[in-house]
């Protein structure tokens, strides 16, 4: 017979890490564990993965619903019921620990050229907010390691002096040898959007993610249609649930690309569901990891393998925990790899 238990482990970053919401810390998650009860060796482990600020669950009776689940497990695994819509890292969690129980808790959920360490995801190089001296000091690192994308959150400090810092990048590569991304997280004033657009694309940046607040919808249309720069929706489609929703979304605004992260946006059916609707409309589209330890982003590596895509995805690479769990995911030359002769080491997970 089927079983459910759940945990809650906080990981312990290596260095405060800066965002639009605050300085982390610490990030706190979930791991669901689906197990037989004749054979409880055999675990499948999914990570639930909410993060504060963002994710509306923690705020819906998240723990509450992660009881119910345990309690009521083989009714949730026999079919996905549909009162989860608004729950996405458990949503991603549930897919992935009925993954790896499928699959005899092998952490193994797609047998191709990735997890047989053939092929690697190609994945940008992120720069994390913080002053100037840093954000330089992080560039020139990400450009010394040979990231051809890189992603750069801006909004944090003097708008000139981040278009100082895109300048200093042009000055050595053009666009055909790296692209920029720009992150916004909401942070431009509409009165001043479309004058930092043209600056922006002046120097060739690829895309600007979020550039304004979600929920101005008449706003973002507006700028999708007229902005000289490539719009990326992210934060705009938290609790956009269900189909009709995402198609009137995409059909009013018309972005040039979506952002899609699993434990945000309704897990990978959620996800899947945008990306289909995204290339019915021409919409390009790439896919990032949200803090989560190496057991969700190996869920997440793991199904953007089966994915067809020539963009960069917005995945980690486990490294920013003291407290992560060693695993087969391996950053090699700006990749993405699993190396099939690193095993898992899960002992703290049970232990701790």
């Amino acid at each position: 017979m089927i079983k459910a238990d759940y945990k809650k482990y906080i990981l312990h970053f290596k260095q405060p890490a800066a965002t639009s919401r605050g300085v982390y810390t610490e990030r706190i998650i979930w791991f669901l564990f689906v197990f037989d009860s004749d054979n409880p060796a055999q675990i499948g482990i999914g990570e639930c993965a909410p993060l504060p600020g963002l994710s509306p669950e923690l705020d819906a009776g998240f723990t509450e619903k992660l009881t119910d689940i345990c309690k009521n497990i083989e009714r949730y695994y026999d079919r996905m019921p549909t009162d989860l819509t608004e729950f996405s890292s458990l949503k991603m969690g549930m897919e992935t620990a009925f993954l790896d129980y499928q699959n005899k808790g092998t952490k193994i959920f797609h047998r191709n050229a990735f997890t047989e360490g053939k092929r690697g995801i190609k994945i940008n190089g992120l720069v994390w907010m913080g002053r100037q001296e840093f954000l330089d000091e992080q560039i020139r690192s990400k450009l010394n390691d040979g990231y051809t994308c890189i992603k750069l959150k801006v909004g944090a400090i003097d708008f000139e002096a981040e278009l100082a810092l895109i300048k200093k990048i042009r000055r050595k590569y053009g666009a055909q040898n790296v692209a920029i991304r720009v992150d916004a997280n909401g942070a431009f004033c509409p009165a001043e959007v479309m004058d930092k657009f043209k600056k922006l694309a002046a120097l060739d940046v690829h895309s600007i993610e979020q550039p304004v607040k979600p929920g101005q919808h008449d706003l973002l249309a507006r700028l999708c249609a007229d902005s000289p720069l490539p719009i990326a929706l992210d934060e705009e489609l938290i609790g956009i649930n269900s189909i009709r929703q995402k198609q009137e979304l995409l059909d009013y605004i018309h972005p040039q690309f979506l952002v899609l992260k699993p434990s945000l946006h309704g897990g990978f059916g959620g996800c899947s569901e945008w990306l289909e609707l995204a290339q019915a409309s021409n919409i390009g589209w790439w896919i990032t990891s949200a803090l989560e330890s190496n057991i969700g982003l190996n869920a997440i590596a793991q199904w953007v393998s089966t994915l067809e895509s020539n963009l960069h995805h917005g995945l980690g690479t486990g490294q920013l925990f003291t407290n992560n769990f060693d695993s087969p995911l391996s950053l090699v030359n700006t990749e993405l790899r699993y190396d099939i002769n690193k095993p898992w080491r899960l002992s703290s997970l049970f232990n701790d």
